[in-house]
């Protein structure tokens, strides 16, 4: 890659970028997949296992949304080469160990995406990519599972994306996602938009793993504890200065099919560490924080912590 960015002229962008995605999942896998489709040189880092089945087969997709189809990428253990995007799609439990994987030096001047659940691992990845690159965290909205290295089932209708940072520089990206498939769109405030996100998230995890049901169980059988827990959720992000709208985080509920598991549960039910602590975890603390009762969340999660 050359020394200029993608975003450092009004027709920079039309040129294919490289972009670097560090863990191939669902939901990496999936835009993978859909970046290297639209055109771009795309550089999955992973694992030796998957890294060699994706060099074999390249990344198979199944979805409702963008069809079924096989694309190829690059694939590596560590990043070697510049890019001018670099997708953080880990789970945020084996985050400090894969960052391993992608020396600061090696993104060069691309933007650091990162589309983790929780509000906390913003400062993680400042703090090791420096002051040098941008860190512009990203809020996805899908259901995406990897059921094999390399294998992506894409179940939800939607696959949607909330970019907060610069504007000048996230208007570039927005545009290359959204022609590569994902509706994306930029936000000008990081906490609301991680916010919104961990508000919806932390209810629909913490009640589906705990009693083992889907959501359209959890919204039948726990209705009066869902109802419960996001108020405490959205009473919790008022108070750090994202305001969230209960009544729009459960018609999101309502509207998902009701066989739809959340990935920590997915996650329990296979003997995967979770992501309880990035989730329920950053809840808590923020709650302890700003004097804000939580009820319902505090025994969620001594239940989940004990069992």
């Amino acid at each position: 890659m050359s020394a200029s960015t993608p975003w450092d002229n009004e027709h920079a962008g039309a040129r294919p970028w490289t972009v670097a995605v560090l863990g191939p999942g669902g939901v990496g896998g999936l835009l993978a997949a859909l970046l290297s489709r639209a055109g771009h040189r795309v550089i999955c880092v992973a694992g030796e296992e998957t890294a060699q089945a994706m060099r074999r087969s390249g990344i198979r997709v199944r979805s409702g949304q963008f069809g079924d189809f096989t694309a190829h990428v690059e694939t590596d253990t560590e990043l070697r080469d510049p890019v001018d995007l670099c997708l953080i799609t880990v789970k945020h439990t084996a985050l400090r160990g894969a960052l391993e994987r992608i020396p600061p030096q090696a993104v060069g001047k691309g933007l650091i995406v990162p589309l983790l659940n929780g509000i906390e691992h913003p400062s993680v990845l400042r703090g090791y990519f420096g002051e040098r690159n941008v860190v512009a965290p990203g809020v996805i909205r899908v259901e995406s599972t990897r059921t094999a290295p390399g294998v992506i089932e894409h179940g939800s209708p939607f696959t949607e994306i909330d970019l907060a940072g610069p504007q000048e520089q996230l208007a570039s990206l927005a545009a290359v996602l959204t022609n590569a498939g994902v509706h994306t769109r930029t936000v000008g405030d990081e906490t609301a938009a991680l916010w919104a996100k961990l508000a919806f998230l932390a209810p629909f995890a913490l009640l589906t793993t705990r009693y083992g049901l889907t959501i359209g169980e959890v919204r039948t059988e726990r209705r009066a504890e869902l109802v419960a827990l996001v108020e405490e959720a959205a009473a919790v992000g008022a108070a750090c200065g994202a305001p969230v709208d209960p009544a729009r985080s459960l018609a999101l509920y309502d509207s998902f099919p009701a066989q739809t598991k959340s990935s920590m549960q997915r996650d329990a039910e296979t003997g995967r560490p979770t992501e309880l602590d990035a989730i329920g975890g950053a809840l808590l603390r923020a709650a302890t924080r700003h004097g804000t009762p939580v009820p319902v969340a505090l025994r969620l999660m001594a239940e989940l912590t004990s069992g």
